[in-house]
């Protein structure tokens, strides 16, 4: 599966694809505050660590050496936790508040290391890439999320059922499903039942 892909489960057991298509938005599939919390995954440093391993940030270097301490792990929560409030607003079209904005912003200070390694000369992240790197690279994303070229593109999916939060990549700005392969695929079904109905 290609890096910041992941699969997840529905309450029918049903598997789909999801790419959320940022950083900051795919960090929030590993659980969160309230309702969230059974979804949890970062339950100790070295699975959240793991968990980056196949996030979105592979998709510009391998990582190999991802080293999260315990008080990192509780910062990179903090971050998902804000997350939860900033993303939906965005999705509204509603600002985000200031306590929040503060946090992404004392967030940036480090970001993975990039270096051309010496024996593919290919791109790669100076090890140790640290839970406070991580944190910056999340931060970071978030912010872009927020403002600059990036803002105005955070959706919440459309069916009734389904909170999935993803970064518009379409083209035209216009994609309105967490997945075709779920949400997109269930409205399609609907649709052509409602049209042989009727006919």
């Amino acid at each position: 599966m290609t890096p910041g892909t992941r699969l997840l489960v529905n309450a029918q057991g049903e598997r789909y694809r999801f790419d959320p298509g940022s950083l900051s938005l795919e960090l929030m599939l590993t659980g969160g505050p309230g309702p969230y919390e059974r979804y949890e995954i970062a339950h100790t440093p070295s699975a959240l660590a793991e968990w980056f391993t196949g996030s979105r940030l592979a998709l510009t270097a391998p990582l190999t050496d991802v080293r999260i301490r315990p008080a990192e792990l509780a910062a990179l929560k903090e971050l998902r936790g804000a997350l939860y409030r900033v993303a939906p607003a965005l999705a509204r079209g509603e600002s985000p508040s200031e306590d929040d904005l503060a946090l992404l912003n004392s967030g940036t200070a480090e970001t993975p290391r990039p270096l051309v390694d010496p024996g593919t000369r290919r791109l790669a992240w100076a090890p140790p890439v640290t839970g406070k790197q991580l944190l910056g690279a999340v931060a970071r994303d978030a912010i872009g999320l927020v403002a600059g070229e990036r803002s105005g593109r955070v959706r919440e999916c459309s069916a009734d059922d389904c909170h999935l939060l993803f970064f518009d990549t379409s083209r035209s700005g216009n994609r309105r499903w967490c997945s075709m392969e779920r949400c997109g695929n269930r409205a399609k079904i609907r649709a052509y039942r409602a049209r042989t109905e009727t006919a």
